[in-house]
């Protein structure tokens, strides 16, 4: 099969071997796979992944190695994380947290840069007639935005400053908005910045943000250094700072803030799937305008490389 794989580099080649479903799995023929910033860092080393990149997906169910056939034939995505089964978080389903897992186009699971790829059938939803394509594509990352509304108790009278404006950054602020909070986002793009002011969104460049220490959560969903300091430096004593990225580079941080302020740091990553297929089925917010540019698979490469071109924003491969 056809598949963009890394092994140092990234190579489209022709001839991967297909993989087979096994028990209680399902092979899924893809149709739609996302480019996402996670991609990009493990090509910078993040988590050592050599193979069969991505991880946000949508195809159809080919064949299923189980008794029950229900999902076959039918148009999916799928939770990535893949839990051992026999440990207390599994039990507890916290497969997200199981210490044996494998993470799809991650860790240790070929993902969904490929014409194929297996999953338990247990990690797969089944789309809804009403949500399209362009939106199913991003159930991944809008579930890793809902995450944090499970983890942080978000009060009406909140200051939340969301400071980034690429494509994680702009989902955060769209799903944050559903609350009563005063939400800023902080970004340098205007043309992305107003995709958030279209849709009642406040939001400010950063190099206009000379205040520190005025919010009561901030959201780090950058990819850099530099951000996670200036997102530290805006936190208000006893506040609570949520770190949304993921970064290969290495750089000494001054941490000394975090603990004279008291602050609260939440590590978030991964969402559940079903919330955010809820909350697309309701059709509450529009992501269209995330979407820069859809390819064909052969032009995958090519792909990857716009990906990390400046001003653009979620880059679709369609099968």
């Amino acid at each position: 099969m056809k598949a963009l794989v890394f092994d140092k580099e990234l190579i489209f080649v022709k001839d991967y071997p297909k993989p087979m479903p096994q028990n209680g799995e399902a092979l899924i023929k893809l149709t739609y796979a996302g480019i996402c910033n996670t991609d990009v860092e493990i090509t910078k080393g993040y988590m050592g992944f050599k193979g069969i990149c991505g991880h946000e997906f949508l195809g159809i169910v080919e064949e299923i190695n189980s008794q029950d056939k229900t999902l076959l034939g039918k148009r999916v995505t799928g939770e990535i994380n893949l839990g051992c089964g026999s440990c207390s978080d599994c039990y507890n389903n916290m497969q997200r947290h199981c210490q044996n897992r494998q993470t799809l186009g991650i860790y240790k699971k070929d993902g969904a840069f490929a014409e194929y790829l297996t999953l338990p059938i247990e990690n797969l939803l089944e789309i809804p007639e009403n949500v399209k394509d362009e939106e199913a594509i991003l159930i991944e990352p809008l579930a890793a935005a809902l995450e944090i509304l499970e983890q942080v108790h978000i009060k009406p009278a909140d200051k939340i400053a969301v400071l980034g404006d690429g494509k994680l950054g702009l989902l955060i602020s769209l799903v944050l908005s559903t609350t009563q909070a005063d939400l800023t986002t902080i970004g340098k793009h205007e043309n992305k910045l107003n995709i958030l002011n279209k849709q009642g969104i406040k939001t400010k460049f950063l190099k206009e943000v000379n205040e520190i220490k005025c919010y009561d959560i901030v959201v780090d969903a950058t990819g850099s250094i530099d951000g996670f300091e200036k997102a530290v430096s805006l936190v208000k004593p006893r506040g609570i700072f949520v770190l949304k990225s993921t970064v290969a580079a290495e750089k000494p941080l001054n941490l000394a803030p975090i603990v004279i302020d008291e602050i609260t740091v939440v590590g978030s990553r991964c969402g559940q799937f079903k919330p955010a297929l809820r909350l697309l089925q309701k059709n509450v917010l529009n992501l269209k305008p995330l979407i820069t540019k859809i390819f064909n698979f052969n032009q995958a490469k090519e792909a990857f490389d716009f990906a990390q071109e400046k001003g653009v924003l979620k880059v679709i491969l369609k099968f």
